[in-house]
């Protein structure tokens, strides 16, 4: 049999394909970015095709208008003039050719106006495309729920929000020292400084912004120690009226955050401790440097109510984290919420706590895995999660010995005792250790990794 023309041309592509492969090199960006436009769940192939409609219907309904009488006239000359093209030339040649040369021309045209949309965005190095899928496909993310404070959750968020866009931080409001406290005592708003944190976690690649929430004064009265973020947020709040979920969410909108940080409760709430030598502390900061072992803790007003977003968070989620964080002061204070730790109790959805890699002076000195378990069992009054995720591996000795210095240890895996509280152990290597500052911390890329996959199997 003849190998028509068509074929020839299939079998030169195909050997200039083989030819790439063997070269080791890529297809043209050009044509990977047109095959994009192409991928599932993007939602542009319809409009497209709509848009080509459209444009068709459009010129027929203007030829009717301007009496182009009959219309017919116009289907006769194009009807001729294909005639005579296929006369010419074979229509197994003429048509192929035609098909290509008008998708050449459809691609070539909505290419270049998306390259021209892509542009005008501040980050013009990535297109467009790129960007609506890797939107489509964090809006497909899972409903998560992180709940806790501090540099802990922070820590997480960098790491989730590269896997969903849905993610709602629950986040304490009982800091009272630093910027956040002195904000708290002169001006009365609440603490914003974990909020601060998180927003900036979250922001989306607005690296310029984030620095900007994040800087710190070190000079000026009354200004040093001051965040610019902590400042911005309790400006915000007098702004709206002193709403304070509403300063939070204008804030978000600012940084272009990927997700929502709601604080737990709007009560301007107050941790106390008791110890276990008798002392009665009261204050956050001065739980920890109290020096002594905790045996139990409250808060100021006793029973806050709950946030309505939050709560709703949490009964809509298909995933709560539970840390890391500083046990005490940053995870336990939104448990202290009556409606907090009921909703989380009554949702049927996978709950994972993330424990600590070290113990933390002042707080939970000599605690096991099993004893941070205990501690949120006993404040909820029955297990919240299901699961707890533990490092792996130890330190290296020199960050060890450094820790040591300072009355810090690994956690320890008491397997035994876990399992006897009918909790199950989810084992990985989730530790970030900096040798130049020697210091160990949560890898939120590792952390985020193993807390998806673990919920991908639930």
């Amino acid at each position: 049999m003849p190998i028509t023309p068509i074929k020839k041309a299939i079998s030169k592509l195909s050997s200039k394909q083989r030819k790439w492969s063997m070269l080791g090199q890529r297809t043209p960006k050009r044509v990977n970015s047109w095959f994009k436009w192409l991928s599932p769940g993007l939602f542009v192939k319809r409009w497209l095709l709509i848009s080509a409609t459209g444009l068709l219907l459009s010129v027929l309904g203007l030829a009717i208008w301007v009496k182009l009488t009959p219309v017919n006239r116009l289907l006769e000359l194009v009807s001729q003039l294909l005639e005579a093209v296929t006369t010419q030339v074979p229509s197994y040649i003429s048509g192929p050719v035609a098909v290509l040369i008008g998708v050449f021309l459809l691609l070539w045209g909505q290419s270049r106006t998306v390259g021209s949309i892509t542009d005008a965005f501040p980050d013009g190095d990535q297109e467009l495309v790129d960007r609506l899928l890797t939107h489509r496909r964090l809006h497909r993310g899972p409903k998560i729920v992180a709940i806790g404070g501090g540099t802990g959750l922070s820590t997480l968020l960098r790491g989730l929000k590269q896997y969903s866009a849905n993610i709602t931080a629950i986040v304490t409001v009982a800091d009272d020292g630093g910027s956040s406290g002195r904000l708290r005592e002169e001006i009365g708003v609440l603490p914003p400084g974990d909020i601060r944190n998180c927003m900036a976690a979250l922001a989306d690649e607005e690296k310029l912004l984030t620095e900007l929430f994040q800087y710190r004064f070190q000079a000026g009265e009354g200004l040093t120690g001051h965040s610019f973020g902590n400042l911005f947020l309790t400006a915000m709040t007098a702004i709206t009226g002193r709403d304070f979920e509403k300063a939070i969410a204008t804030s978000s909108k600012v940084l272009a955050i990927r997700g929502k940080v709601l604080p737990a409760t709007l009560s301007d709430v107050r941790l106390w401790a008791r110890l276990d030598d008798g002392r009665f502390v009261e204050g956050e900061s001065n739980i920890t440097e109290a020096g002594g072992k905790i045996t139990q803790i409250g808060c100021f007003p006793e029973n806050p109510p709950g946030l309505p977003a939050a709560l709703q968070a949490i009964r809509e989620s298909d995933y709560i984290i539970l840390g890391p964080g500083s046990l005490y002061t940053s995870v336990i204070p939104n448990l202290l919420v009556p409606e907090i730790r009921d909703a989380l109790a009554k949702v049927k959805v996978p709950r994972i706590y993330v424990c600590n890699i070290m113990t933390q002076p002042g707080e939970t000195d000599g605690y096991s895995v099993s004893d941070h378990i205990k501690a949120i069992d006993r404040v909820c009054g029955q297990r919240i999660f299901d699961a707890v995720l533990v490092q792996r591996t130890s330190p290296s000795e020199m960050v060890a010995k450094h820790y040591a210095k300072e009355h810090s240890y690994p956690v320890l895996l008491d397997k035994d005792n876990i399992t006897k509280l009918g909790c199950r152990i989810v084992l990985a290597n989730i530790m970030d250790e900096d040798d130049m500052m020697i210091k160990v911390s949560h890898h939120p890329q590792r952390l985020s990794r193993v807390l998806l996959r673990w919920y991908s199997k639930k």
